[in-house]
């Protein structure tokens, strides 16, 4: 098969390789649609990943092509979803049913060989089956859309709450969707870009509640929007130190800050924003990843993650294909990747189309 492999830290090429044989309960998946994740980037151009050579890619959708000696038979042929962390369930948060915070986890496209490839082997349990009326492309982003529902469901929000988001990457964009398909009407994105608000005014987002932080103060917009206190819930989807202490100023006495964006540096507080979540009794929480094999309560119902997004997709409650700015052919997979690494174009999500 052909297969984009990474040798060393900036030096990927398309080249031949090696089908994966499914082992046991593992299944061979023939992909389809994958998707580039920012974290990528870093993974292939700056600190390499945890082993090299490696096939990359942890967003991707496809058919079930092979299966292993024990391999459910009615797995053959399904369109799936891939769920691309592999829990120990050994350990203590697998045993409580984190599995997203397992300790020994490993991970397509990062630690094994991912999605950037024709084939990927794949334990069986890590399939979520696609319906009919969802795209391959739709269930390439069913994993950046289960960040941004896991992220959603760690914060308290009723439909009257002011909710900032600040970044308007994928996950925030997403983020945005998920928070305007729920009813919540007072939703405020923050973002630098021409095209982010095109594409936040093309998703329903009013035009005013759009804060371009480039040309606006985004405390005054923000407060002239929910009077003096700020927002009830603000996530902050950059992972850069001025944006984080930006998430502590702007949320009102008593609200929440959801930490979402991978640390681009070192983050440190200075007193008045350690003053801030003391005073006003913050609740500040982190997420990370999403959950798959764990159902929790959700407005009533008992659904995962992955469950939850892949329902919003079904009903056509959220459309997310409408972020993908860029399509590729595999052999051309090389230039998304670049795009992203210099910046040279706009773009939200860049996708690898198989014929």
């Amino acid at each position: 098969m052909k297969a984009w492999v990474l040798q060393k830290v900036g030096e990927i090429a398309y080249r031949e390789t090696d089908i994966p044989k499914p082992q046991d309960t593992e299944v061979l998946v023939r992909v389809r649609a994958a998707g580039i994740c920012g974290s990528d980037i870093p993974r292939i151009f700056r600190d390499g990943a945890h082993t090299m050579p490696l096939i990359p890619g942890h967003e991707f959708a496809g058919e079930v092509a092979d299966l292993g000696r024990r391999a459910d038979k009615r797995w053959l042929h399904k369109r799936v979803g891939v769920y691309p962390l592999l829990p120990c369930f050994a350990c203590a948060s697998c045993r409580a049913g984190r599995h997203e915070m397992c300790a020994r986890y490993g991970y397509l496209g990062s630690r094994q060989d991912g999605g950037f490839a024709e084939y990927v082997a794949v334990p069986q349990d890590n399939l979520i089956g696609l319906p009919e009326n969802v795209t391959y492309e739709q269930a390439a982003m069913l994993e950046p859309l289960a960040v941004a529902v896991h992220a959603l469901r760690r914060v308290r929000i009723g439909q009257d709450d002011t909710v900032a988001v600040c970044g308007m990457g994928t996950i925030g964009m997403l983020l945005t969707m998920l928070l305007l398909a729920r009813g919540v009407r007072n939703v405020y994105a923050l973002g630098n870009k021409d095209h982010q608000r095109a594409k936040a005014a093309e998703l329903g987002l009013p035009e005013a509640q759009f804060i371009d932080v480039r040309t606006a103060q985004a405390a005054e917009t923000l407060m002239c929007g929910t009077g003096p206190a700020g927002a009830d819930v603000f996530f902050e989807c950059v992972g850069r130190n001025e944006t984080i202490l930006q998430a502590l100023r702007l949320t009102a006495p008593g609200g929440s800050v959801c930490l979402v964006g991978n640390p681009a540096s070192d983050v440190s507080l200075d007193k008045q924003s350690y003053w801030k979540i003391l005073r006003s009794q913050l609740h500040i929480t982190g997420t990370w990843n999403s959950s798959f094999f764990t159902a929790y309560g959700d407005g009533g119902a008992e659904v995962t993650d992955w469950q939850y997004a892949l329902s919003c997709l079904e009903q056509g409650r959220i459309a997310p294909e409408r972020l993908i700015t860029h399509r590729f052919p595999p052999e051309r997979l090389d230039e998304g990747l670049r795009i992203m690494r210099d910046k040279s174009e706009d773009y939200i999500k860049i996708m690898e189309i198989f014929s």
